[in-house]
């Protein structure tokens, strides 16, 4: 099986999930913390491939789902400073295999490039699961901790982010 480098968002329920099938698929993880790592435009470009800028942006960040941050709105310099600047708005997870790398948690995708074989998944691994009613109502998912970004605006997002 494979060697899979993950970076994601430590504490991240979601990315917990992600990396226990790669692992119950029989793959070695090496998790790295996505928002501590220094990351070039070359970097993060290498993990988009192909992708549509939009695509590059994580839908779960609060400054992304209050509407603070439209990820359809930026070109890809644009996009690449601010994510460099603040990578909690990075789609996670970022994975490489062999040199190989890509963005997000498609686990058709996933399966079809390294196996996910034997891994029982549901429907989408990319949202935030902390978003169940829980015995105060609906969560509204604001980042799950500090992630080191700064002080925080109304919607939750970071406070810097013009």
């Amino acid at each position: 099986m494979a060697e899979v480098v993950f970076y994601e968002k430590p504490g991240c329920s979601g990315n917990a999930r992600q990396r226990a099938l790669l692992e119950a698929a029989g793959h070695t993880v090496v998790a790295k913390d996505l928002l501590r790592t220094r990351w070039t435009r070359m970097q993060l470009l290498s993990f988009f491939d192909a992708l549509p800028v939009a695509q590059w942006f994580n839908r779960n960040a609060p400054a992304v789902k209050c509407g603070e941050i439209v990820p359809e709105e930026f070109d890809e310099a644009t996009a690449l400073a601010l994510l460099q600047t603040h990578p909690l708005l990075i789609r996670r997870p970022l994975l490489e295999v062999a040199g190989v790398r890509r963005a997000g948690f498609d686990a058709a995708a996933i399966h079809a490039w390294i196996g996910l074989a034997g891994a029982p998944f549901d429907d989408n691994l990319e949202a935030c699961r902390h978003g169940e009613e829980g015995a105060d109502g609906p969560h509204r998912c604001q980042g799950h901790g500090a992630d080191g970004a700064g002080p925080r605006n109304h919607c939750g997002a970071v406070a810097e982010l013009d």
